[in-house]
């Protein structure tokens, strides 16, 4: 077939030994260029905040608005946001998701008051959770082959977090030198590119119309996950015993009870219960919990303690946890090439083991180290849980049947968000109970290594001893 013939899902495919490598691996460029988008978002807010909250005249409220409402909307819309994908093609609606994502970033830029970027923020939440569950789907597509589809979802990974980590960075050089409203209008030449690089270099997805979306279902995971990340969020301020943050909890048991019970009557279920029971799905799933809950923890437990007992400024402190981000990249690479040759079981427990050996080494460090004693921690946790992500993901991904990619993806990265936010919300809570901050530090560290330790056991069980071809 010549070139001037090929087909749009071709052209989104790995060529073969004489086909171009940059066009080889151009739709993972596009499909990361939107995830790391939307991830640097979570973090980058972060250290602009003070800044946007004397700019725009905000109260306590509102700033917590602006940072939680987009967190609370992108992990309560991401199973919508996958079902969508596998009922009306991944890739359209990846790119529905960066024209929202983008267009609402430009508003946060151009907002003129704190409840006009709070509603922008929500809209940039429901781009993301478009976005997110679509990407994974996209590379499932691009890349059939086991082996470089190994390689790409541990690229993909790491993009989590190389961003969670240089979002504090980036966040402090922007609002130190041109304003906190670049942090949004940043985005945009970024969705642009990531648009056009969609449309031009991932195939066509295909559709299955018979899914039907279940609102009612929908809504209920909605509420659920909603009202779980409010909880975890709160849990982290007011504590655990907090009459608000049990009301939360309370009702997202109930909504998960009527998610459970609708998909049991439903004829054509958004999530089918028989999915979870594939022990590479729910394992899967649970290990992104597991490790996310870990990394995201230590990341978060650590900005505060280099900021607020070491006195960092933002920027020292994005410098400061440099280390652990430049291990993601390297650590995705290597686990993607290895793959071949080891399966990803072997792999997925290795790095669980590495990352809970860092994180008690910070906790057995003492209880004021010096910062480089913490660099060999901070490595292995990055290290760890980059190695182990390309496993997971595939793992979740090569389980799903046919016509279900988005929702698992949907799955995968949900999981993984509620571990972020029980990771913070233990770290914060554990930092304002303990005797003193030094020992709230050390016991948050041991829990991440009690996390990576529980995932790696898991993983020995449930990521398939070899690469499982599709």
């Amino acid at each position: 077939m010549t070139a001037g013939r090929r087909t749009a899902a071709e052209r989104g495919r790995p060529p073969g030994p004489a086909g171009s490598r940059r066009r080889s691996w151009a739709p993972l460029l596009a499909v990361c260029t939107g995830y790391f988008m939307v991830i640097l978002d979570v973090t980058i807010i972060n250290v602009a905040v003070p800044a946007v909250g004397r700019d725009l005249g905000a109260t306590l409220t509102g700033i917590q608005w602006i940072t939680d409402g987009y967190t609370l909307v992108f992990a309560g819309l991401l199973l919508t946001g996958g079902a969508l994908g596998d009922r009306l093609g991944n890739r359209r609606v990846f790119c529905w998701g960066v024209a929202v994502f983008t267009l609402a970033s430009g508003a946060c830029a151009l907002a003129p008051t704190a409840p006009f970027l709070v509603g922008a923020r929500l809209a940039e939440g429901a781009g993301a959770a478009l976005i997110v569950p679509g990407s994974l789907a996209l590379l499932q597509q691009a890349y059939p082959e086991p082996d470089i589809r190994s390689r790409a979802f541990g690229l993909w990974g790491s993009m989590a977090g190389i961003a969670a980590s240089a979002g504090p960075l980036l966040g402090g050089l922007l609002v130190t030198t041109v304003g906190w409203r670049w942090v949004f209008l940043v985005n945009l030449p970024v969705g642009v590119a990531c648009l056009a690089l969609t449309l031009r270099c991932v195939g066509p997805s295909p559709r299955h119309r018979a899914r039907a979306l279940d609102w009612p279902a929908q809504c209920a995971v909605v509420a659920m996950v909603a009202l779980l990340t409010a909880a975890l969020n709160e849990a982290g301020r007011r504590g655990w015993s907090d009459p608000a943050v049990l009301i939360a909890a309370g009702l997202a048991v109930l909504a998960a009870a009527s998610f459970a019970a609708r998909e049991r009557l439903a004829r054509a279920p958004v999530l089918p219960l028989g999915l979870l029971r594939s022990r590479a799905m729910s394992g899967g799933a649970v290990i992104g919990l597991l490790f996310n809950f870990g990394f995201y923890g230590m990341v978060f437990t650590a900005s505060l303690d280099f900021q607020r007992q070491r006195g960092y400024s933002a920027l020292a402190t994005g410098l400061a946890l440099f280390p652990a981000v430049a291990m993601t990249m390297f650590a995705s690479a290597v686990s993607g090439r290895l793959a071949r040759r080891t399966g990803h079981r072997p792999l997925v427990v290795t790095g669980m083991l590495l990352a809970a050996l860092g994180l008690a080494g910070w906790a057995a460090a003492g209880t004021d180290p010096a910062y480089a004693l913490l660099v060999a921690p901070m490595m292995a946790a990055g290290f760890g849980t980059s190695f182990a992500l390309t496993g997971s993901t595939n793992t979740v991904m090569t389980a799903a049947p046919v016509g279900y990619t988005g929702t698992a993806s949907a799955v995968f990265n949900t999981t993984r968000q509620i571990g972020s936010a029980a990771g913070v919300a233990l770290g914060g809570t554990l930092l304002a109970t303990a005797t003193t901050y030094a020992t709230g530090l050390r016991v948050s560290m041991a829990a991440g290594a009690l996390a990576y330790l529980t995932a790696a056991a898991l993983a020995a069980t449930c990521v398939p001893a070899a690469a499982r071809h599709r």
